[in-house]
């Protein structure tokens, strides 16, 4: 019997490969994440994955549901065209794709095969942060892991794919891009890896509002520790983020509600 509030929506984990329901499962379960940690936007912004032994393919959200209903069935599987190449019974909801969530993503991923996963967020921190002139400052050790962080001039609502190239452009070959009065987005090479930098993202940005608001001067930290703690979070220097992290949040949405598995 449905739940009251809760999508009806059948199973695709006969639909598709065992890896392609695993990366299902761990995209499910990066969204309700986003959610629990106060990083979503209702049913807006996007994330997501490259479909394992699919060159051409991804998965994103059914524009239309709220992340913190977000499953494994309920994920779109498009190519980097934009074409729908698979997607679950709504009913008639008929849920499709948001085109924006799909001018940035196809561009990542088209450009960067190496990148497994991308978030898009709108959280009020890195909203606040895009919009400021000096950007996001290396005032705490955790922002200094964003020393070299790239920038992305807002040229309106993306929903031109002439835009893709600049967008590319600006992200170059790093793990996150401040979006100028827009918002924030992390690339990673396995989900829990993306949305490790987004986590710590989100939390730099909001040490930085926190900070400024006090009104009394900022202390600075020398152009050689910020390099050197830099280096520190950098991949030739630790083991991949998200590694130990990714299933102990796992475990952490287990306890909490189970059915992004679904």
């Amino acid at each position: 019997m449905t739940k009251p509030g809760v999508l009806n929506i059948p199973s695709m984990r006969d639909r598709c490969s065992e890896a392609e329901w695993q990366a299902r499962v761990d995209l499910a379960a990066c969204y309700r994440l986003v959610e629990l940690y106060g990083m979503a936007d209702m049913m807006a912004n996007h994330i997501s994955v490259r479909v394992p032994d699919e060159e051409n393919a991804f998965l994103i959200n059914a524009y239309g549901m709220m992340y913190e209903e977000i499953t494994a069935s309920s994920l779109i599987k498009v190519d980097h065209d934009g074409n729908i190449l698979s997607r679950p019974d709504f009913g008639a909801l008929n849920y499709g794709i948001n085109k924006a969530g799909y001018v940035i993503h196809s561009a990542v991923h088209e450009a960067r095969p190496e990148v497994a996963c991308v978030i898009h967020t709108h959280s009020w921190a890195s909203m606040a942060v895009s919009a400021l002139e000096c950007g996001l400052l290396p005032i705490t050790q955790t922002a200094m892991r964003f020393l070299k962080i790239g920038y992305h001039d807002y040229q309106g609502v993306v929903l031109d794919t002439a835009e893709q190239a600049s967008l590319i452009e600006d992200l170059g070959n790093s793990e996150a891009l401040i979006l100028r009065n827009h918002g924030a987005l992390t690339v990673g090479n396995t989900v829990g890896e993306a949305f490790n930098w987004m986590h710590r993202l989100e939390l730099a940005c909001r040490a930085q509002i926190g900070a400024m608001s006090c009104n009394t001067p900022l202390r600075q930290v020398g152009q050689d520790v910020l390099e050197a703690t830099w280096n520190n979070y950098q991949p030739g220097t630790r083991r991949p983020y998200g590694v130990m992290e990714w299933p102990a949040l796992l475990r952490k949405l287990d306890r909490i509600d189970p059915s992004y598995r679904d």
